[in-house]
């Protein structure tokens, strides 16, 4: 019966260890398998010293107290083991774990260390009459569980030279199919917010003339670039449009070093990934990066509306700066925006000749106005006509999760503004729900993330521009709820009018009760699992 006990608890123990390294591996997962930006979110989450952890930990010392009877400890453990194990597997998260390859083999790797370090503990300080070998496993089990974060980056450490030498291979291959195809036109995009969505603006308006390809979903780092050529790239393909997304400085020029772009969009430099750059001078220079890497008889394409991109000559490669709202010195001007019921109506004027190009789209908000007109120039620059870029404007669908109007059955009217809100797109966001005049407006967000230094002051400036676009406002989550809440009353909103919940699933259930036919939902943001 004891033994029983013992190996049930062991089961228990496997059980909660299997669960906790798979949710390790999902949170390392996000932070790109990079131990310093994992280690930003152990220290600001406070996961490594969760309630949940704390208690692992606490049955663990507990359990080696030589005051503490062994059985009724396995008891202990067992009991804490199924009950976490059960929470972690019924546990949804917003961004699952995807199993590829490498995190396939960190997950075994982690699971191995795991092993060798219960079979030394048992080998070591098992022990028929003082500690029996199944109790010393029951607690190097639980012991592996407290230092699970450790484990993970361990195992991610010993495979490195592994990775390394895979990630060369499969380098090497995209380098080798991009060299053989000579006559392929690549265009990079880049920028702090923007990028995706101008490369499907792009790819819909070049693809009328050639056969385009665009990277898929989020394959804007070196390594989605190489899975896009690797997979996705065909001997028949014109033109490769390559979205260029970075953290770090080198991380564009490492992508320009494989695909040698002939053209290059630049959309914004604001303050986003602050955390990794530190100054918005390292953002300019990072993204910079894709035009000085252009050839002589290349192309860029600037958005001449940010200062930080105003301010930045470019004198290697031929330069067309756009704008919409500071048109001073742009070759390329989105002028006469009206908004409608079914979307927006503009003209874009190539300065130089006077050149107007009237368009319609579906699409609403300045920001996409802005993407549309680098999308436009780099068209006409590659010799798109004038008809067949109207007509790709036309039937762009909008991009999900960025700024997108919808309406749900019960009469509401839902604008989609979640993925990765920063700044500059927030505002228009904000004006955008503010132009709804039907019903009231309801703002729902957990507020901007990865702005280093700058966070507090852009949520309060964003919960303080808010307070006057909005009639009631729904804080989601702790990470910038005081400085959105500060925000929001500096602007003047009631505290009648704000509310604060701990989870979207929280603030759906409060946006049913207060919500009627005819009001708007602004969804500004949605922090993925390693934010709260």
């Amino acid at each position: 019966m004891i033994t029983a006990i013992y190996i049930a608890a062991a089961l228990a123990s496997l059980f909660l260890l299997t669960a906790e390294l798979r949710r390790c591996l999902m949170m390392y997962q996000q932070n790109s398998y990079r131990d310093e930006r994992y280690r930003i979110w152990l220290r600001e989450s406070g996961d490594s010293t969760s309630m949940r952890r704390l208690c692992g930990i606490a049955i663990f010392f507990l359990a080696i107290s030589p005051f503490s009877p062994h059985i009724a400890s396995v008891v202990f453990i067992a009991i804490f083991a199924l009950w976490g194990g059960i929470a972690m597997t019924r546990a949804k998260y917003k961004k699952p774990l995807v199993m590829t390859m490498r995190a396939r083999r960190i997950f075994i790797t982690s699971y191995v260390l795991a092993a060798l370090i219960a079979g030394v503990a048992v080998v070591v300080c098992g022990d028929k009459e003082v500690l029996p070998g199944l109790f010393v496993l029951c607690e190097a089990l639980l012991g592996c569980y407290c230092g699970s974060h450790i484990i993970i980056m361990a195992a991610n450490r010993i495979l490195s030279p592994l990775e390394k030498r895979i990630n060369r291979k499969y380098y090497d291959e995209a380098a080798s199919i991009l060299a053989s195809m000579k006559d392929l036109r690549i265009v990079g995009i880049t920028g702090s917010y923007g990028k995706t969505s101008t490369k499907h603006y792009l790819h819909a308006m070049l693809s009328q003339q050639y056969e385009t390809l665009m990277t898929p979903g989020n394959f804007n780092t070196t390594l989605g670039v190489v899975r896009t050529v690797r997979e996705y790239l065909k001997p028949y393909h014109q033109v490769f449009i390559v979205e260029m997304g970075a953290k770090n400085i080198g991380d564009i020029k490492e992508i320009c070093d494989l695909v040698h772009p002939w053209g290059g969009i630049v959309t914004a430099v604001g303050p986003q990934h602050l955390e990794s750059f530190k100054t918005i001078e390292n953002v300019q220079r990072t993204k910079f990066e894709l035009v000085d890497a252009l050839p002589a008889d290349g192309l860029a394409v600037i958005n001449n509306d940010f200062e930080k991109i105003a301010d930045r000559p470019v004198d290697n490669v031929r330069c067309i700066r756009y704008a919409v709202a500071n048109p001073e010195g742009a070759d390329y001007v989105a002028r006469d925006i009206e908004y409608t019921p079914t979307g927006t109506r503009f003209t874009v004027v190539r300065v130089a000749d006077s050149h107007a190009l009237r368009l319609s789209t579906r699409l609403v908000g300045e920001c996409n106005i802005s993407n549309l007109t680098a999308a436009v120039a780099m068209a006409q620059a590659l010799g798109v006509s004038d008809e067949r870029i109207a007509y790709a404007v036309e039937e762009i669908e909008q991009v999900e999760h960025r700024l997108s109007i919808k309406r749900i059955p019960g009469g509401l009217t839902i604008i989609d503004d979640a993925y990765n809100s920063n700044p500059v797109g927030s505002a228009m966001a904000l004006d955008v729900l503010s132009a709804m005049t039907q019903g009231r407006r309801f703002l729902l967000t957990p507020g901007m993330i990865e702005l280093g230094s700058e966070q507090y002051d852009r949520n309060r400036d964003f919960g303080r521009h808010a307070a006057s676009k909005c009639d009631v406002a729904i804080v989601v989550g702790e990470y910038n709820r005081e400085a959105i809440l500060e925000g929001l009353k500096e602007g003047g909103m009631p505290e009648e009018s704000i509310f604060t919940v701990a989870s979207f699933a929280e603030a759906q259930q409060l946006l049913v009760s207060k919500s009627a036919p005819g009001d708007t939902v602004l969804y500004e943001n949605d922090l993925p699992d390693t934010f709260k």
